[in-house]
């Protein structure tokens, strides 16, 4: 037992001391703007085929909140030449899975097949890249199905009430603030004519990603997607959409979010931070650090340490970091206090620690000890192909390059203390922030 251990720990060092890409990544472009990543890992006989469009909701039109999601799910409704339905189906009856995602900067599509089904999948894309059709018969009902999304995804949710009041709060302009899902008074206004409409501006070869990933062979991959893509034209009409920039935050805001359903009392702070971004990528991976440091474990780290172990007065206190958007990227922190501790004290007390943290600095072995477990949870998210596919269509979606995104690790390896504090203090602006209360309502009072 103590030699399978010892052969254990071999093991997991050296996959931390392996280059972090040790398999091929290859980047490649056709004539008609299609972009291309291929990544090889012939460890199983499986590949994830992924199609990303630079196109979501914080994209829509004026009064089309949704119309993004909405779309999605009208590219399975068929093409010219395939029936509703038919598409899934397809997949399914080769063993593969697949679906679809819309983000505030991307909308993406994928499947997870049998290598030597590769070339079918590419077809089928292909063909709905440039041919969708559908009729009323298909679009209307579907309006009726991302409605009930979002009244079962958002609205049946009070956590997710108060996470899209937080971000309609934090954004005064951006459409950053608008749920991704759509604002339900305008969802029920949607109609295929304008889903059509989205499509026809937006979708195309020179506004595409094509990210394969598995067991394939980069020159035979990129030989069939010349074939299946190459021929496609251009969508003349693609063109970038300019969103409305955040003007100067000068006032922090608050709100309370009172509803009868609130199991756990807690309270929320997001800040309005940089994202990651090409070329530079080391605000960001403070940022990162400085998240980890804070609030990335249960039992180590310094609000959980403080708030929970030390003082007593949390159930659980948090930090995070999302910083792969295109625009403006979010540091959350918050706490959820015990019963008799109020979320006035509550935030107070998560300030201090807060404050004493940027004060006294970083503890140099819990700095080594975080910085080793995100290097080690990069690491070993590179052993899921669908995950690798992932790293590099959100990337490229956002603007970001191969090389960033393969640098990642080695951004992060350079971070030091000092450029975590100062992450803390100068990105920390409590201007650009907004507080938020979720609470139950008051008890009423009872008249004499």
């Amino acid at each position: 037992m103590f030699a399978h251990h010892i052969a254990l720990a071999a093991l997991i060092v050296a996959s931390l001391l392996r280059p972090a890409y040790a398999e091929p990544v290859t980047y490649a472009q056709l004539e008609n703007g299609l972009e291309i990543v291929v990544i090889e890992d012939r460890r199983a006989p499986v590949v994830v085929h992924m199609v990303w469009y630079r196109i979501g909701a914080a994209d829509e039109p004026v009064l089309q909140s949704g119309i993004a999601h909405f779309l999605e799910h009208l590219m399975f409704k068929g093409t010219e030449s395939m029936a509703p339905g038919e598409f899934s189906a397809l997949v399914e009856a080769n063993g593969g899975r697949d679906n679809a995602f819309t983000s505030w900067d991307y909308t993406g599509y994928f499947q997870r097949v049998a290598s030597d089904r590769l070339e079918l999948m590419m077809q089928m894309e292909a063909d709905r890249m440039q041919n969708l059709h559908f009729t009323e018969a298909e679009w209307l009902p579907e309006r009726d199905v991302i409605l009930e999304e979002r009244g079962q995804v958002l609205e049946s949710r009070v956590g997710a009430q108060f996470n899209e009041a937080m971000m309609a709060a934090l954004y005064k302009t951006h459409p950053y603030g608008i749920p991704i899902i759509g604002w339900r008074h305008e969802m029920e206004t949607l109609t295929g004519e304008m889903a059509m409409a989205f499509y026809q501006q937006h979708y195309g070869p020179n506004n595409a990603i094509l990210v394969i990933a598995g067991d394939v062979d980069t020159e035979d991959a990129l030989a069939l997607a010349r074939r299946h893509y190459g021929d496609i034209p251009p969508n003349p009409h693609v063109a970038e959409v300019r969103r409305a920039a955040e003007p100067p935050h000068l006032a922090e805001r608050r709100l309370v979010f009172k509803d009868s359903r609130v199991g756990t009392p807690y309270v929320n702070r997001m800040y309005l931070v940089p994202p990651r971004r090409t070329g530079d990528q080391s605000e960001a991976a403070a940022l990162q650090m400085l998240a980890a440091l804070l609030g990335g474990s249960a039992t180590t780290s310094v609000l959980e340490r403080r708030l929970n172990f030390e003082e007593g007065i949390a159930l659980s206190a948090w930090a995070s970091y999302s910083g792969m958007m295109r625009d403006y990227g979010t540091f959350s922190v918050g706490i959820a206090p015990v019963e008799g501790v109020s979320l006035e004290e509550a935030e107070a007390a998560m300030d201090r620690v807060i404050v004493e943290f940027l004060q006294e600095g970083v503890d140099l072995e819990q700095f080594e000890r975080v910085r080793h477990q995100m290097r080690a949870s990069e690491i070993y998210g590179l052993d899921d192909a669908q995950a690798r596919a992932r790293r590099f269509g959100v990337g490229l979606s956002i603007g970001l390059n191969v090389e960033d995104v393969k640098g990642w690790i080695d951004v992060i390896e350079a971070i030091t203390p000092e450029d975590v504090i100062a992450a803390g203090e100068n990105l920390l602006d409590r201007r650009a922030s907004v507080t938020g209360y979720l609470t139950q309502p008051a008890a009423p009072e009872l008249s004499q």
